[in-house]
């Protein structure tokens, strides 16, 4: 269900934000507001997006298989790499060869070209869901305090850098939930997962309650951002105001997708 509701989540933010005028021209708006960012905040991003090589994705891999050897548990190593690894061929393939972008608006340069889905996205949300998949229980609460941030700021930064639109993002977001999801139950019907009887962990109730009000200010700012100036001026709304509401809904997406997914695996070993 959760795999079914993601992919089709993808394919309802590329419906509404490239196949309608009102979506392309509202999310160009919003990269021409980037413009008016600080510099500290554009470097800071160029800087976080530019360290997502293949050098350091090839890291995180050999990362998640250490800890699946170490585990001895080939399974998860299988499904976790799996989630890595697919997320990328489907969305470049999907960038690349399948999913057009209609001119239903005047624009010149890289507004034209097809950007959805964000690799850059996927590859911060499909190593924080394989970090998942693979680590043992009482050390996800780990994963959720290290990994959980600097995937949220993944997202957003995309917007930021102007390297994506926040479609690109959240397409991202619900097809990397639709896979990590994929290989959970993949994972279930083999046998390989357990419920976990042992004592709850408080630190990691804590963290994930403060995410969720994370998520539900971020995703109610981008609303306010968004429905107040588009109400009262069309999609000739502010490009600052655009911007900044672009980049709540961006984090709030890759929030509400993380969290998602952790609740798929609350006391499950």
């Amino acid at each position: 269900m959760v795999a079914a509701a993601g992919f089709v989540f993808a394919a309802v933010v590329y419906v509404l934000a490239v196949l309608t005028r009102a979506g392309q021209t509202i999310e160009n708006a919003a990269l021409r507001g980037a413009d008016q960012d600080d510099v500290s905040e554009t470097d800071a991003a160029w800087q976080a997006l530019g360290q997502i090589t293949v050098y350091s994705l090839a890291a995180a891999v050999v990362a998640v298989v250490l800890v699946g050897v170490l585990r001895k548990r080939w399974d998860l190593t299988i499904a976790a790499v799996g989630v890595i690894v697919a997320g990328q061929v489907v969305v470049q393939g999907l960038k690349r060869f399948v999913l057009p972008r209609p001119a239903l608006v005047e624009v010149t340069g890289d507004y034209a070209h097809n950007s959805l889905p964000s690799g850059h996205t996927t590859i911060a949300m499909t190593v924080l869901f394989a970090a998942i998949i693979v680590v043992p229980w009482k050390w996800r609460g780990v994963v959720l305090f290290f990994v959980l941030p600097w995937a949220t700021a993944i997202g957003q930064y995309t917007l930021t850098a102007k390297w994506h639109r926040l479609s690109d993002t959240l397409a991202a977001d619900g097809i990397a939930l639709a896979l990590a999801a994929l290989a959970a139950w993949w994972l279930q019907r083999k046998g390989a997962l357990q419920p976990y009887t042992g004592p709850r962990r408080v630190g990691r109730v804590v963290l994930v309650v403060f995410w969720s009000l994370i998520a539900v200010v971020t995703l109610a700012l981008g609303a306010i951002l968004w429905v107040f100036p588009l109400a009262q001026e069309g999609l000739n709304a502010d490009e600052w105001v655009i911007y900044l509401g672009a980049g709540s809904f961006a984090s709030a997406g890759s929030l509400i997708a993380a969290l998602t997914y952790v609740a798929c695996w609350r006391r499950i070993a």
